[in-house]
């Protein structure tokens, strides 16, 4: 059922747009507010690393795998009906986190919070995309929702330290239920739905490959600084992992409509912004998941102060991002990403410097260097990404750029997490630890902007008026327009 002409012309549109921003805000909010209450949780639960690396991974691994079925599925069975779905599972989810009384359950009520972030935020963008069908009015409302919605992320430390200083890390997930709540009444009565007939099938082959083969290496990538890394446990997992995996790209190479088109990927444009992108996912997320631990446990800060000691990395993405795109319209996405990948792989390291007695006034400059080194990187990164497909295939380019971003922080938490526990293994302190997770994640990232430096094409990116478009009917947008941006 399409939506017809009139509604999309109609008021009911900026209650849409509030609504499926506050929606992605929900989702985003999660990204950031979880790692301020890591030490919190530590504590509370009595876990070691392992187990916070799998509080974070578990629902980041879930949205991973799940992210480009998920807009399938809304343009298939309805964006509405998708999206409504996708908010209650995600609101029930922080509800079940909230009452967790092990880590067990937190994790398992996590799972289920990625399931829900899964679906809820390809089909809000779908929805918007199905409400705007003229190509400049979708631009700009995209614009607000990554804008607007964006937010949560510079919001979630602060947000979380001083939920957690007045009420535990409990809190940081039933902030969620008022949201949900508000959600769902007023997606009811103000979204109408839209749905796409002839959208591909749902690739339940590929996506099961996909969350089994990930999940298994990062089981033993997580576990292994634990049962020692020569175990029959990890090792048989690394041996499944690879096994899936192969499985999972000869599936994708045999299907007519696959979740991952592996002919995409013989673009170099296309191959090299998705393998860079990975490497920030990776460097920017496990980096991101030590920080809160750094100040509360080696520099015996409050929880509610480590979360404003944090906020100078995610303000300055929120601050820069929006400029990125501009750069690489009149520098090239090559100048522009392997910059922001030099100052982010330059300010890690020096993160690696500091100490339990540093001062803070020699700290945060630190965050803000490698904040602005990764707000370069993503926007030009996806564009790349999109305009090295055809102009049908951008929503389905922006998609996967997101995902192969997830899979790089599925991996970082879990590669970084490793160094830190080996090292401890070995005798060292936690700050020694993290002092080699930073300066591995800085040396990772200057590698890849050597990469792009060198492989990365010339060219600029395309300003949006000036890039053909091919506009949907009202109300039936394409696969390819599910994601456009994130």
């Amino acid at each position: 059922m399409a939506a017809s002409p009139a509604s999309a012309g109609s008021p009911n549109r900026a209650v849409l747009l509030t609504v499926t921003c506050l929606g992605q805000f929900m989702v985003l909010l999660d990204n950031t507010i979880v790692g301020a209450a890591l030490p919190d949780m530590q504590r509370r639960l009595h876990t070691q690393l392992t187990g916070l690396q799998w509080i974070v991974d578990a629902y980041v691994l879930l949205v991973a795998m799940l992210l480009l079925s998920g807009g399938v599925f809304a343009d298939r069975f309805g964006r509405k009906q998708v999206y409504l779905a996708g908010v209650a599972v995600f609101t029930a989810a922080s509800a079940g986190c909230s009452l967790a009384p092990t880590v067990g359950w937190l994790i398992a009520a996590r799972v289920l919070q990625g399931v829900g972030a899964a679906a809820l935020s390809p089909a809000s963008l779908a929805l918007l995309a199905a409400a705007y069908p003229v190509a400049q009015e979708r631009i700009k409302a995209i614009g607000l929702w990554a804008g607007l919605s964006g937010i949560g992320l510079a919001a979630g430390p602060v947000a979380g330290g001083l939920l957690i200083s007045a009420f535990g890390w409990p809190a940081i997930f039933l902030v969620n239920l008022p949201i949900g709540v508000v959600l769902l009444l007023a997606g009811l009565r103000s979204l109408e739905e839209s749905r796409n007939p002839s959208a591909p099938a749902i690739d339940v082959p590929g996506t099961v490959l996909s969350v089994l083969g990930m999940g298994t290496m990062t089981y033993g990538l997580i576990e292994g600084g634990a049962r020692g890394w020569t175990s029959p446990m990890i090792l048989a997992s690394f041996a499944a992992a690879v096994i899936l995996l192969a499985a999972f790209l000869a599936v994708e190479a045999r299907r007519c409509a696959p979740m991952l088109p592996l002919r995409l990927f013989r673009q170099r444009l296309f191959t090299v912004s998705n393998t860079a992108m990975v490497i920030v996912g990776f460097a920017l997320m496990g980096s991101s998941f030590f920080f809160s631990q750094f100040f509360v446990d080696v520099q015996g800060s409050s929880i509610l102060r480590a979360g404003l000691e944090t906020l100078p990395l995610s303000a300055a993405m929120v601050i820069v991002s929006p400029y990125a795109a501009r750069l690489a319209i009149r520098y090239g996405f090559r100048i522009v990403v392997t910059i922001g990948l030099a100052l982010a792989g330059v300010g890690l390291p020096a993160l690696g410097m500091v100490h339990a007695d540093t001062g803070y006034g020699n700290v945060w400059w630190r965050l803000a260097v490698v904040g602005v080194g990764f707000a370069l990187t993503m926007s030009p990164l996806t564009g790349a990404a999109i305009q090295a497909v055809n102009p049908q295939e951008s929503g389905l380019a922006s998609g996967i750029s997101s995902t192969t971003r997830q899979i790089g922080a599925v991996l970082g938490v879990a590669v970084l997490g490793a160094i830190v526990r080996t090292r401890q293994s070995g005798g060292a302190s936690f700050e020694a630890g993290l002092d080699s997770a930073f300066v591995a994640a800085g040396a990772i990232t200057l590698a890849t902007a050597v990469l792009t430096g060198l492989w990365l094409a010339r060219s600029k990116l395309v300003e949006p008026s000036a890039a053909p478009h091919r506009s949907p009917a009202p109300g039936a947008t394409t696969t390819s327009d599910k994601v456009r941006s994130r």
